[in-house]
C-alpha cells in the first residue's frame, strides 16, 4: 500500500507561496509527510491550472517558478501524477453532480485511484463519501 498524500491545486499554490492561508490541520499533515519522507502526489492537471492561471494573470508567475522549483527539490518528496487511462477511468467513481468541475474530478480521481487522503479547501470534494479528505 502507498503511502503519502494527494494536494489539490489550491494547497500546492499555498504550500509553496502562502502557508498562512493552509489550516493547521493540513499544514501539520504537509510537514508530517515531508519529516517522515512520504510522497505528497501533485495532479498534472494541478500544473497545467497553474499556467492557465498565470496565463489569464489570476496569478504570479512567481507561482509557477516557485512549484517547478519545489517539484525539482530533493527536501520535498513533490511527485507529479500524470494523467493516464486508470485515473480517467477512476473519474467516473467521482461523482459529476457532487463536484462538477473537470480538474477537481481529476484531482479527486486522483486520490482515489492512489488510496490516499486528499488535501483539499474544496466543500464539493469534502462531500464526496469515498475520498478521505484532510483540511
Amino acid at each position: 500500500m502507498m503511502t503519502g498524500l494527494v494536494i489539490d491545486t489550491h494547497v500546492l499554490i499555498w504550500y509553496v507561496f502562502d502557508l498562512n492561508k493552509l489550516s493547521d490541520t493540513a499544514l501539520t499533515r504537509l510537514d508530517n509527510a515531508v519529516n517522515n519522507n512520504e510522497f505528497i502526489y501533485v495532479s498534472a492537471i494541478s500544473l497545467i491550472e497553474i499556467i492557465y492561471l498565470v496565463e489569464k494573470g489570476r496569478i504570479s508567475p512567481e507561482v509557477l517558478t516557485r512549484v517547478l522549483k519545489a517539484m525539482e527539490s530533493s527536501q520535498v518528496n513533490l511527485f507529479l501524477v500524470p494523467l493516464d487511462k486508470n485515473i480517467s477511468l477512476t473519474l467516473q467513481e467521482v461523482d459529476r453532480m457532487v463536484v462538477p468541475e473537470m480538474p477537481d474530478r481529476i484531482i479527486a480521481a486522483t486520490a482515489l485511484y492512489l488510496q490516499l487522503p486528499l488535501i483539499t479547501r474544496d466543500l464539493k470534494i469534502q462531500a464526496l463519501s469515498n475520498i478521505k479528505v484532510i483540511w
